[in-house]
């Protein structure tokens, strides 16, 4: 009687599949999205699907891009999104980009000796996550940086709330946190982890000159043990009331601007 195999987890799985074959494609979708997308070179266009109405709109980018478009009617829209995208006639088939290494895109150099990253623990919501690389490309953070499981994935949704960010602003996933912050260390930069219950204050905690991390873990939870103990300081976005809790997209921003005001 032959012995039966245990089942392979999911994530084992895409992981080999990946391997193989490369990051499986992802829909994007929305007006915005798209057209950045399409106006990328480093994307690889694989399909696209359009309204009349949106291939008038993006008629630009197509013609820069040289995708042939399939026209779609409204109600009819054949591209296999989530029942609530609100792809405003535009979805495009594409592969997730590749930002290279944490060393390549993070090192400081004499163009920009005290770059600025993000780091992302555990933050799943892609609509946070897209309004994080806005901000990120908005203040100039060097990259975003986000473990591979437990993190949003490169997905229309993240696009679309990165209103064209993500085209723009590096999002690099890597395989493991921790070891990311000490290689990051490596490369002289000081870490500040943002915790509510800090003594410090974050303008504080910024303003030393050399490059800066700054870890931000998932609402509720914050940040895990382990990155905590892996940050140089740990700091507060401070409040004016008694209710001093923050959406993490609105404390990566508010981070940032203190960071690049910090370094003017």
């Amino acid at each position: 009687m032959s012995e039966t195999r245990p089942q392979k987890p999911a994530w084992v799985i895409e992981k080999e599949r990946a391997r193989r074959e490369g990051p499986a494609p992802v829909w994007l979708f929305g007006l915005h999205a798209v057209r950045d997308a399409l106006l990328n070179p480093a994307r690889a266009h694989e399909r696209l699907v359009v309204t009349r109405n949106a291939a008038e709109k993006l008629s630009e980018a197509i013609a820069a891009c040289g995708v042939k478009p399939e026209e779609a009617a409204p109600r009819r829209f054949p591209a296999p999104l989530d029942p609530g995208s609100v792809h405003q006639g535009a979805a495009l088939l594409t592969r997730p980009l590749d930002w290279g290494g944490v060393e390549e895109t993070c090192a400081p150099t004499e163009a920009d000796p005290a770059p600025v990253v993000l780091l992302l623990d555990r933050v799943t919501d892609p609509h946070n996550v897209g309004a994080i690389l806005r901000s990120a490309e908005v203040f100039g953070a060097r990259a975003v940086i986000a473990p591979l499981r437990h993190a949003a994935p490169e997905t229309g949704a993240l696009a679309k709330s990165a209103s064209g960010a993500l085209e723009r602003q590096p999002y690099l996933r890597v395989k493991n946190l921790s070891e990311t912050m000490e290689r990051l260390r490596a490369l002289g930069f000081r870490l500040v982890g943002l915790d509510g219950a800090a003594e410090a204050e974050i303008s504080e905690a910024v303003a030393p000159a050399g490059p800066i991390g700054l870890v931000l873990g998932a609402e509720g939870p914050g940040l895990r043990e382990k990155s905590r103990e892996g940050c140089d300081l740990l700091a507060r976005i401070p409040f004016a009331g008694s209710f001093g809790s923050l959406n993490v997209s609105n404390a990566a921003a508010i981070s940032l601007y203190a960071a690049r005001t910090a370094r003017r």
